[in-house]
């Protein structure tokens, strides 16, 4: 059972940027779909970015779109997600997932905290 371990997170300014990273453990990293989720509070989880095994991007947020990039180093065992131009409004705990199976999002990280101030 693949592990999965976030982190990058902190507290930046308005325009500010973060790198998260999500290790992962296991050798059947390369053979799952992964995906980053965000949840702020009172709000529900969201998909912000995923990602086919093989890199090509599955799924967008458009409020992110053209500021966030999703990447994986499947040789690294590693996925990250480029925020850049961060507003407050993605403010959230970040969360990676694996879709191991093709059919949900089965495997998840513990969360790591992104605060970004006006």
């Amino acid at each position: 059972q693949v592990q999965l371990v976030e982190s990058g997170g902190g507290s930046v300014q308005a325009g500010g940027s973060l790198r998260l990273s999500c290790a992962a453990s296991g050798r059947t990293f390369s053979s799952y779909a992964m995906g980053w989720f965000r949840q702020a509070p009172g709000k529900e989880r969201e998909l912000v970015l995923s990602i086919r095994r093989s890199g090509g991007i599955l799924n967008s947020l458009n409020s992110v779109k053209d500021r966030f990039t999703i990447s994986r180093d499947n040789a690294k065992n590693t996925m990250y997600l480029q925020m850049n131009s961060l507003k407050p409004e993605d403010t959230a705990v970040y969360f990676c997932a694996a879709n191991p199976d093709g059919s949900s999002w089965s495997i998840w990280g513990q969360g790591t905290q992104v605060t970004v101030s006006s």
